[in-house]
């Protein structure tokens, strides 16, 4: 990239990417085993684009299944009551299934929320968002703007229960369960304290700013956003990152937005 400084070239250094990503061994105090797959589940990427999906509805206007906690039950938990909370949840069909939820992972005072989108068979099988590949990229990403995983950050998806297709493969989220499952995520981050929010691919992004989730991610990124008072910035998938190498000089533009954001915020 040209014009870059050497404090950016320090960081894509350390990134691993010299000038893109690659991937290498995460610092040795990086978390152990987490999974996550690409931002737009597998069995979403083959069609040109994400079902069709209707906007979010206003929070007031969504009623709940008997028994199942209310967003105003959910905004008073703590994180005991807030993981029980996820783990007996019935908010949507998704957990009706039978999945098996997973909730998010990282420093639990943190200053920066990073939010991928639904969780998939990898993180069912691992028991926490974003590892395997697309988690070491992560961590690669986070470390080249002085970040640690489990000490700064802490990291969930919207959706904590896998949308599963009716081939049993991953499928992409609808609008309905995005929205059952946000007032988790935002009682996540009111918890965690955090002072950036860095969403990973379309789903995500298009959840936390109430836009159809169909809505390419290209609208939200170059920008930042504010989410319950706290600065966003919109980015790739890790799992996108991963397929197409000339992106990731896009990422780290938008790392270094939401590492700009938070200095201005304090």
């Amino acid at each position: 990239m040209s014009g870059m400084s050497a404090r950016d070239a320090a960081f894509l250094q350390e990134m691993g990417i010299g000038p893109l990503w690659t991937l290498r061994d995460a610092p040795a105090a990086e978390p152990g085993p987490q999974a996550v797959q690409e931002q737009v589940p597998v069995a979403a990427q083959a069609a040109p684009k994400e079902e069709t999906v209707e906007p979010a509805a206003p929070a007031a206007a969504r009623a709940v299944p008997d028994g199942a906690p209310t967003d105003e039950q959910i905004a008073g938990m703590d994180w005991d009551e807030l993981r029980a909370a996820v783990a007996s949840c019935n908010r949507c069909g998704v957990c009706k299934e039978g999945r098996k939820p997973v909730f998010g992972s990282g420093a639990r005072q943190a200053a920066w929320f990073v939010a991928a989108g639904a969780s998939t068979a990898a993180d069912e099988q691992a028991g926490a968002p974003l590892s395997g590949d697309t988690g070491k990229l992560l961590d690669n990403m986070l470390f080249a703007v002085d970040l640690a995983r489990e000490r700064d950050v802490y990291v969930t998806n919207l959706v904590k229960c896998r949308p599963v297709s009716s081939r049993g493969g991953d499928r992409a989220p609808t609008q309905e369960e995005a929205n059952a499952c946000r007032p988790y995520l935002e009682r996540e981050l009111a918890l965690a304290g955090a002072g950036t929010v860095l969403t990973l691919g379309q789903i995500a992004a298009n959840g936390l700013l109430g836009k159809p989730l169909s809505e390419p991610l290209s609208g939200s990124r170059g920008e930042v956003h504010e989410l319950r008072g706290v600065p966003l910035v919109a980015t790739l998938h890790p799992g996108e990152l991963l397929r197409r190498g000339a992106d990731k000089a896009l990422a780290w533009a938008d790392l270094c937005r939401a590492r700009a954001a938070r200095a201005r915020s304090g």
